[in-house]
């Protein structure tokens, strides 16, 4: 468990057993605290405060802030740890903040989506930051040469991608819209998010009344978000076909509020326009020049101003040069191969889904043809599962002089895995594999960029490439890509030592 400590205590030249804080004196050591009361002294990566009883059991209480004074109610007891919910405050930390959402709290009916509200923006990304050095550490072995400056943007306004639940309650005789409710399947009665654009937290009022006045109110079960640059696609589930006064109720309602409907009647891959035409759902990367279509069900990062600077950082430190060749491994649509493709000589997209490496292929092409003035972009793209990748395959693609690695959050083990396979048995490592054959002459990148959205399984992917593949980590960072919450997006990268 990641914990960072961010109370200070008072500098005392003599011992004191209380301060005063208006004007009520409270206890410093925890020996004269009153009974029930607990010391908060770290926070964990869900936010939880922890606190220690005199006899040493972990306390995690929501809610609670390191530093503070608290008293909580447990509702979950182990032999070594509790969990319980916080009552009272005694003290209050200097970095609790007032939520800047009405739906968040510890209340019954509180949204689930956001974690950190009550801690102050900056304090959040300390503690992601302490999180990723520690998990590094704990799990890897590893210790970045240089910490990185963390990436931060807006920390409100800025979720364009999000899945939200649909509910017909009859008892109430209303339609709720929005996140689940803070451990519980229940949809929480949300009127508002803050952390959606405001044009779309505007929409939940007027999407509740339109699924209400619907046939099918009761068999749509989820809308999804996904809004590009200049427009806002929603998904709309439905486990039943759509009557035509529905399907015309969803026409009324686009083109009143300026949404593009998608249906979905089964899996992703059923999804279709409900009206042919109209514009483009896309984003743009205008440091390179480069305009990304997409389907609302493909992946693309949830914070569009966070992932502009991304791309931007990740290229920086790949600093690849226009006579080198790239693997972009886990490219998805090419949202860093395009980019790569405008610096380096020539580029590899590997990717794991057929249809996202289609959808790369008809990206490269547009971006080819619209750019003005016409950009090379030297890309390829090709499916592969890069959960099998074994050191025989990964020699059959070439070498490359740099990588860049952005996994989903089991992260790219069988990869690296790969990497320190041949590297083990070039320095003749006990217990290591024979070396394929088309290995022999395979020289490993000498730069590679890790984009890692958990840090655990960067981590651990981190300790393959420092102790076994003969890499070194110079340098990591955090990349607040979803504030409020728990999620820690990072950045690593590793040179040849």
């Amino acid at each position: 468990m990641a914990n960072i400590v961010l109370g200070k205590s008072p500098a005392r030249s003599l011992p004191v057993t209380s301060v005063v804080e208006n004007d009520v004196a409270l206890p410093v050591s925890d020996e004269a605290l009153p009974e029930g009361w607990l010391r908060v002294e770290s926070l964990d990566i869900e936010a939880q405060g922890i606190a220690r009883r005199p006899d040493g059991k972990v306390v995690f209480i929501d809610g609670a802030l390191p530093g503070e004074l608290v008293s909580a109610n447990v509702h979950r007891k182990k032999n070594n740890w509790e969990a319980a919910t916080l009552t009272q405050i005694h003290r209050e930390s200097s970095q609790r903040v007032r939520p800047g959402c009405p739906n968040f709290g510890l209340h019954a009916g509180a949204c689930g989506g956001c974690k950190m509200q009550h801690l102050d923006a900056s304090a959040q990304v300390a503690v992601k930051q302490r999180v990723l050095e520690d998990n590094l550490w704990h799990l890897g072995k590893v210790k970045p040469e240089l910490i990185l400056r963390p990436i931060e943007g807006p920390a409100w306004g800025y979720r364009y991608r999000a899945r939200l639940s649909v509910r017909y309650v009859e008892k109430k005789g209303q339609v709720l819209i929005g996140f689940h409710e803070r451990k519980s399947r229940y949809v929480a009665d949300m009127r508002q998010c803050p952390v959606l654009p405001p044009y779309v937290s505007a929409l939940l009022l007027p999407l509740r009344d339109l699924i209400y006045g619907m046939d099918a109110r009761q068999t749509c079960p989820q809308i999804e978000l996904a809004a590009g640059d200049s427009v806002t696609a929603m998904v709309l589930r439905h486990l039943d076909p759509l009557s035509a006064g529905d399907l015309q109720k969803l026409r009324d309602f686009g083109k009143q509020h300026a949404v593009q409907w998608w249906l979905q009647p089964k899996g992703p891959d059923t999804v279709q326009l409900l009206e042919e035409g109209g514009p483009e759902l896309s984003y743009t990367l205008p440091d390179f020049g480069i305009t990304m279509p997409f389907k609302p069900t493909d992946f693309t990062q949830v914070n569009p101003h966070i992932n502009r600077v991304l791309v931007t950082r990740a290229l920086r430190l790949l600093d690849a040069q226009s006579h080198e060749r790239v693997i972009d491994w886990f490219c998805g649509l090419g949202n860093f191969t395009l980019p790569i493709a405008t610096q380096a000589g020539e580029v590899l997209g590997i990717e794991g889904s057929e249809a996202l490496v289609a959808r790369a292929h008809q990206n490269l092409e547009r971006n080819r043809a619209s750019s003005v003035p016409a950009l090379a972009l030297n890309a390829s793209f090709v499916a592969r599962n890069l959960f099998d990748m074994t050191a025989e395959l990964l020699a059959a693609d070439g070498y490359a002089d740099r990588w860049l690695v952005d996994p989903p959050r089991e992260g790219a083990f069988a990869l690296v895995k790969a990497v320190a396979a041949i590297h083990q048995a070039r320095i003749g490592a006990e217990d290591a594999e024979p070396l394929p054959e088309n290995a022999r002459d395979w020289q490993p990148p000498k730069r590679i960029v890790y984009v890692s959205c958990n840090p655990a399984t960067l981590a651990r992917d981190a300790g393959l490439l420092v102790h076994q593949a003969g890499y070194r980590c110079v340098s990591a960072g955090v990349v607040n890509m979803f504030p409020h919450t728990a999620h820690v997006e990072s950045m690593a990268v590793f040179e040849l030592a």
